[in-house]
């Protein structure tokens, strides 16, 4: 890596690179970066100017709160392999912003005290649909239940069915979220399809008409099982979602869903 001659102590080393001697030994404490040479009488650490690099993109990376493993990763792919890898990093960030802010929206909502979904109890008819299932960690509900959407409307073209497509979840939530849950696109259809159908007979219902993003939905969940619940009632799955203003049709905040649940006394 380099000669004696080249080699700088851990205050200059860091000096040069705009470090701290902390920040320094944390990072060979953690792995990500070691000295060029220890010595082995007297512990000190020194270093040369080719880590320079490694050492700029370590800090940079920490900066940007990067997780370790990941930058362990990066040093030790050669440099034009490192961008995939960064962009893989770039992509789950986007992902966390995306759910924080959707987050912050709902918090929003709660604190400025959102509208009261008005629950509705009334008898749903029997309906048969064609459905495609899925099974997503909690973070991919929503591209699972488009993949799902693809897959049924390619199957459904040509034969007859009745808008709005719906979605058909479990009542029971994952217990981590690394667990699975079901999520299947569903359309009301008579028909004989090669698809599986699933029969669900009229029933008591309580229902409400969520008006926003589908973030924003477990505002009228909380409002459906407070509601259920204050009156001594079962709520019985599956919970249907019907997309009467869909994400082709509107913006995110025009978008409207109503939700129903079943209920048993």
């Amino acid at each position: 890596m380099g000669t004696v001659q080249d080699e700088m102590t851990i205050g200059r080393f860091a000096r040069l690179c705009r470090l701290s001697v902390k920040q320094l030994r944390h990072y060979d404490e953690a792995g990500l970066l070691r000295p060029a040479r220890v010595d082995p009488a007297t512990g000190y650490r020194y270093y040369v100017p080719a880590q320079a690099r490694d050492a700029l993109t370590v800090a940079l990376l920490r900066e940007i709160d990067l997780p370790l493993a990941v930058i362990t990763a990066v040093l030790a792919t050669p440099e034009p392999d490192r961008g995939r890898l960064l962009t893989a990093e770039r992509d789950r960030l986007a992902e966390r912003i995306d759910r924080d802010r959707a987050r912050l929206a709902l918090l929003d909502r709660l604190a400025s005290g959102h509208p009261d979904h008005e629950v509705v109890r009334t008898t749903e008819p029997a309906r048969r649909f064609a459905v495609v299932r899925a099974t997503a960690d909690p973070g991919r509900i929503g591209a699972a239940y488009g993949e799902c959407v693809g897959r049924l409307l390619a199957t459904l073209a040509g034969q007859p069915w009745t808008p709005p497509l719906w979605g058909l979840y479990p009542l029971d939530l994952p217990d981590g979220a690394a667990d699975g849950m079901a999520v299947a696109a569903a359309a009301e259809t008579d028909a004989i399809t090669t698809l599986e159908t699933v029969d669900l007979p009229a029933a008591d219902v309580v229902s409400t008409v969520h008006h926003g993003p589908y973030a924003e939905l477990p505002l009228a969940y909380h409002t459906l099982f407070a509601w259920i619940h204050e009156r001594g009632l079962t709520p019985v799955g599956p919970a249907r979602e019907t997309y009467l203003v869909g994400p082709g049709e509107a913006e995110p905040a025009d978008l409207l869903t109503r939700v129903i649940l079943e209920v048993r006394p």
